[in-house]
């Protein structure tokens, strides 16, 4: 074992290494998540401006406490409040640990730099409707932008003396981990990290590399791990059928040079991307390299250094905003689902199904527990604890084949109005005809029990990790890659690349039962925009906005998409014949202008965080772009623009 990976005692440790991360609260209930490096108890105190609302340990069940390796547990606290919390006022919480029943620890003492400067504890508003909301996606650890979620951390701190201001959420709408596209520097740290905490390892089917060690061992860990992913499809009728009989790599991105693929990868990925303890002590020595792939990792060390220096910040501003979150491709791997030959190549091959699995099972641990607890582990919970308590090939086989079939990822944020956060990965409408083509991102039953949730509501906030009206030059390149198949080229997901989910999703606009006002937040694309859309021919149309930020620390090549920005004005301006032969031609849609663009741009291409005000109505009223450089966005909201179909 080299000296970049010397196991750590407990005592070297910090007793919470992740954490605590503020998730699902309510006002019966609040759900805090973090990671640990030693079984702990916990107590919680909640304090109002007028009285103490909660003050005492918590129960067992209350705490779902999961050992992921010798020193790391993954808990979760949901806790039901004695008393229902008091809304649109300053909520101040203390979460005290004790080890093997000695004196309790208050947070203050383990976690002082989660305060804010002049806070006692840190603190929360549970806000009695959605007057804000912070919004983003895409958080690319090497990408050399800041971080969005650190200016998201600076905004709350400037308005911390000011309850009503504050957003009643903070939304990841989709790759908040990159396990497709992982820097040398970061997954060396997660190997090391992975030595310090013991992660539990694992035997990985076929007969490349056995398990994770042998991984570690192997001469294309780093920089070439394509070498080691399956290229296989499910059989030979498959690649004749479905690849021209072409072997071609199963997982798709071409930055899979380091791919993560054991669950400890997975899981040690998840804690340096959150948390800044995670990163220190570790001997971050460059492993063995070619003087190519050497400096690679020399320049990705300086972006990834970039980005630890912010983490105690995203730790921070975690730690006080109701955070919620769903996945996207990057969480699993590029082009998860894309389409239903994909599907049978991946699922069909033992290694592959395994490597997904274990960013489901990540995934689930780490971000989807805290969205819905009840529903997350009555569904799940005893899968999972069957696996981590046994470790059996054969249990972690049984959870990753639940997980592939589980479909209740989406969820509702109850606040008023409602924000339902939309699975679009798992339940796909895959094409019939064709099984190259894109799945639709929702099939029939799902937009089915989509539009029930709907009907009568006066407002609705959906949460689509793509935007379901996007830049139709764009889209219709992706369309053109598609007819030729090649889908996967171009990422050709999108909501009108399948025609049956395209057209279900327009309906349910159109019918007269449906909410006055839709926004749709979405990230995904790595730019931002705000179209408002309306149903032409039609009386009391509802007001549709589509509003997407992305990303949080990614962006779109600039000189790219500034050419794609002006194509699609002039290629679909007013008067173009070309708005006939899109779906989108019974709307009118309005494109508004970012304040300070150039001349002719609607496309804003700057890391950052999105910040949407609603009226009382559920109606944006003010749009941001809040820039991870300090240079803010806002869009326009007041004229009207010219109006593309």
């Amino acid at each position: 074992m080299s000296e970049a990976h010397t196991p750590a005692t407990t005592a070297t440790l910090p007793a919470v290494l992740v954490g605590p991360i503020l998730r699902r609260v309510t006002p019966e209930e609040i759900t805090i998540w973090c990671l640990t490096t030693r079984p702990l108890e916990f107590a919680l105190q909640l304090k109002s401006t007028q009285s103490t609302l909660l003050d005492r340990p918590l129960h067992p069940d209350e705490c779902w406490s999961l050992q992921v390796g010798e020193r790391a547990w993954v808990c979760l606290l949901h806790v039901t409040t004695d008393q229902a919390l008091p809304q649109g006022e300053r909520i101040e919480y203390d979460l005290r640990t004790r080890i093997d029943g000695q004196g309790w620890c208050s947070l203050t003492e383990w976690g002082p730099e989660l305060l804010y400067p002049g806070e006692r504890l840190p603190g929360f508003v549970l806000q009695p409707r959605l007057t804000s909301i912070l919004h983003g996606s895409c958080r690319k650890p090497h990408h050399p932008s800041k971080d969005g979620l650190a200016r998201a951390d600076a905004w709350v701190e400037r308005h911390l003396d000011v309850p009503e201001q504050l957003p009643a959420a903070l939304m990841l709408s989709g790759d908040q981990l990159y396990a497709d596209d992982v820097a040398g520097p970061m997954l060396r740290a997660a190997h090391c990290l992975s030595d310090r905490l013991g992660l539990w390892d694992e035997q990985l089917p076929g007969d490349v590399v056995a398990n994770g060690v042998a991984l570690r061992q192997s001469p294309h860990c780093y920089y070439e791990r394509e070498q080691l992913l399956p290229k296989d499809p499910l059989s030979e009728d498959v690649r004749e059928r479905f690849f021209a009989g072409v072997r071609k790599p199963i997982f798709t991105s071409d930055s899979a040079h380091n791919h993560l693929i054991t669950f400890a990868e997975v899981i040690a990925s998840y804690c340096l991307v959150w948390s800044p303890l995670a990163w220190q002590n570790l001997k971050l020595t460059a492993p063995p390299l070619s003087p190519g792939h050497a400096a690679l990792y020399d320049s990705e060390d300086e972006a990834v250094s970039g980005f630890r220096a912010q983490l105690p910040q995203v730790r921070r501003v975690m730690a006080h905003l109701p955070t919620y979150m769903i996945f996207d491709d990057h969480d699993v791997t590029d082009d998860w689902n894309l389409s239903a030959a994909w599907e049978m190549s991946a699922y069909g091959h033992p290694f592959s199904r395994q490597i997904i699995g274990n960013a489901l099972i990540g995934y689930l641990l780490c971000q989807g527990s805290g969205n819905d607890p009840r529903k997350i582990r009555k569904h799940l919970g005893e899968h999972v604890e069957s696996w981590l308590d046994s470790q059996a090939p054969d249990d972690q086989q049984t959870l990753i084949g639940e997980l592939i079939a589980f479909q209740r990822w989406d969820y509702l944020i109850p606040i008023d109005p409602g924000v339902l956060v939309l699975d679009t990965r798992t339940r796909r409408w895959r094409a019939e005809r064709n099984l190259r083509s894109p799945s639709g991102l929702m099939d029939w039953e799902a937009l089915t029990e989509l539009q029930q949730q709907l009907l009568d509501r006066k407002a609705v906030i959906l949460v689509s990790p793509a935007p379901i009206f996007g830049v139709k030059l764009i889209e219709t390149i992706q369309k053109a890659f598609t007819a030729f198949g090649q889908p996967l080229m171009v990422d050709a997901e999108n909501w009108m690349s399948h025609p049956g989910a395209a057209n279900v999703m327009l309906n349910i606009f159109r019918h007269t039962r449906t909410p006055e006002h839709f926004v749709i937040l979405s990230g995904d694309v790595h730019y931002s925009f705000v179209y408002d859309i309306e149903i032409r021919f039609r009386k009391g149309s509802p007001k549709i906005w589509q509003i997407t930020s992305s990303g949080l620390k990614n962006e779109f090549p600039h000189r790219l998409l500034k050419i794609f920005d002006r194509l699609n004005r002039w290629l679909y301006a007013p008067s173009s014949p070309l708005n006939w032969f899109t779906r989108r031609r019974l709307m009118r849609v309005s494109p508004r202008r970012p304040e300070g663009a150039a001349e002719g741009c609607r496309l804003v291409n700057n890391a950052g965080i999105g910040l949407v005000r609603f009226a009382a109505d559920g109606e944006p009223e003010e749009v941001w772009q809040l820039g991870a450089d300090g240079h803010d966005v806002r869009f326009d909201l007041s004229d009207e623009e010219e109006h593309w179909g």
